[in-house]
């Protein structure tokens, strides 16, 4: 065999290779089946927004903080007394059948003074016996929760926003309260987000049932 003849024996050999290669990719790839339109994801799912909206938020935005401002219905100089029920639970005034009481398991942090300080409404007071401004809440909430705190001062708990290089600018680090609950800070379950959609519907759904024979 001369040298054209083998050039041309093997150019034949590649060009049946490809156009095999080819078509075993265009049957594996499948066909696109048209499918209902895809609906929009829930904008609840893509919000970035926190949980709530803390009470430092609301004075650095200039947000309505009368709600904070406990000596616009307390007198200062009335000490505020509890009412308790027979097991020995605080009982809420109407003013405050809003709040719901759920800080730790079996109740036991349920007591208004285990966080507001009774003497001085508008302050809080730490278990090791520090003031705290009601916007400065993140403290208190690690002088129980030490080793959570000790994470949201590392960045690995809660959200930390703005620059990770930090010479390039400002961080914002969002307190507890943004996301919790300070009276009943654990999370309720919470529908999970839709799974991603995919384009490839025909092959999808033969394979998904392929793997259930």
């Amino acid at each position: 065999m001369d040298a054209d003849a083998k050039r041309n024996t093997v150019l034949t050999i590649i060009a049946v290779s490809f156009l095999t290669l080819a078509a075993a990719f265009s049957r594996d790839r499948g066909a696109l089946v048209p499918g209902e339109q895809i609906p929009p994801v829930d904008p609840i799912f893509t919000n970035t927004a926190t949980a709530r909206v803390s009470g430092a938020e609301l004075y650095r935005t200039g947000g309505d903080t009368s709600g904070l401002e406990c000596y616009l219905c307390h007198d200062r100089n009335k000490p505020v007394k509890l009412t308790l029920d027979a097991n020995n639970k605080v009982v809420l005034p109407k003013e405050h059948e809003d709040l719901q009481m759920g800080h730790g398991k079996h109740n036991r942090n349920n007591n208004c003074f285990n966080c507001h300080d009774e003497t001085n409404l508008e302050l809080l007071q730490t278990r090791d016996g520090r003031e705290l401004k009601l916007v400065e809440s993140t403290p208190l909430c690690g002088s129980c929760h030490g080793p959570t705190y000790r994470d949201w001062e590392a960045g690995a708990h809660g959200r930390t926003s703005g620059y990770w290089k930090r010479d390039a600018g400002a961080i914002v680090r969002q307190d507890c309260v943004a996301c919790h609950n300070p009276h009943s800070p654990a999370f309720p379950p919470r529908k999970p987000a839709p799974a991603p959609h995919s384009l490839r519907e025909g092959l999808e759904t033969a394979s998904s049932h392929s793997n259930t024979h």
